[in-house]
């Protein structure tokens, strides 16, 4: 179990390192020169330098990378170009607002799709069977700002059950975190409903039925201890998909998390800000998978041989 630790924290330092790369990249891969956006366009050309000098930009690109490593290290990730403030600090303050979104929609997508899932595995090829699959599908395909705009009418506008929008308490958290765990939920359902399938016709599921075990604690226990492992990896995956690609759904709620911050420097060409929300963004993308490489051995001892 220690050295499969040490092999995963080694391979997310080193995927990290290579984020660290193509972040800094980002400086030279866009079409725009960040210095003259900062001395603004009717700067002369020697503030411009003066700019490009004071924030060593005229150095070496190696030199300038290894900078750029320190500072992150020391919590630095620049300054933004038009809110004229730290990126750290723009980051933590919509930190909250995201990880809570992003606990909402996990908490949605499990609670839709693992019983789906596991339904249709159970019931493969009965009409329930294909209404699940059906309405994970429509999940999956329907456009998010879709969903939650009707959701927005219906249970904000016409039932008056919800907020329109906004942030604050768990009833402005609803809406959203279902909209984005409808399309998760079909997601998990789909990979669900094949886990368990490939599980249930395992010998030893067999081997349970024949000693009497009751078919509610061989799909339950035997199954889906087994069965959930797909669904397990791709939660880490999520983790960094909320942190920063939940533009849509952000935007239409008006919840004020990273996503939105990261289209509102998009829009901006605000690129000390597109790169500190990248980087957040694939540092949790790692550290999900690392926790979840680290739960599935938890979840089935066979794994603690690898």
């Amino acid at each position: 179990m220690l050295v499969t630790f040490l092999k995963r924290f080694s391979q997310s330092l080193g995927i990290l390192l290579g984020v660290t790369v193509i972040t800094f990249m980002l400086t030279y891969l866009i079409p725009a020169d960040p210095v003259r956006m900062l001395a603004g366009r009717s700067a002369s050309q020697e503030t411009v330098e003066n700019i490009r000098h004071q924030l060593g930009l005229d150095q070496p690109l190696p030199v300038q990378y290894g900078r750029y490593v320190v500072n992150l290290i020391q919590g630095d990730m620049g300054r933004s170009f038009k809110q004229k403030t730290e990126v750290t600090t723009l980051v933590l303050s919509r930190m909250p607002a995201t990880l809570l979104l992003m606990a909402g929609a996990i908490f949605f997508e499990l609670l839709i799709g693992i019983p789906a899932g596991i339904i249709g595995a159970v019931r493969r090829g009965r009409k329930s069977d294909n209404f699940f699959m059906m309405m994970s599908f429509m999940g999956v395909s329907a456009p998010q700002f879709v969903v939650g705009l009707i959701m927005l009418y219906l249970f904000a506008y016409r039932l008056e059950w919800l907020p329109l929008g906004g942030y604050g308490t768990l009833a402005h958290l609803v809406l959203p975190a279902v909209t984005l765990g409808i399309t998760g939920g079909g997601w998990y359902s789909r990979m669900m409903r094949s886990s368990m399938i490939d599980v249930l016709l395992q010998d030893y599921i067999r081997t349970a039925r024949a000693k009497g075990v009751s078919p509610w604690r061989v799909v339950m226990v035997h199954g889906m201890r087994n069965a959930v492992l797909p669904v397990i990896a791709m939660i880490g995956l999520d983790i960094g998909f909320f942190m920063a690609g939940a533009i849509v759904v952000e935007s239409v709620y008006g919840w004020p998390g990273i996503g939105q911050l990261a289209w509102q420097a998009i829009q901006t060409i605000d690129i000390p800000v597109i790169m500190g929300v990248t980087l957040v963004a694939a540092i949790f993308i790692v550290l999900g998978n690392f926790l979840a490489d680290l739960v599935m051995p938890l979840v089935d001892p066979r794994l603690r041989q690898n």
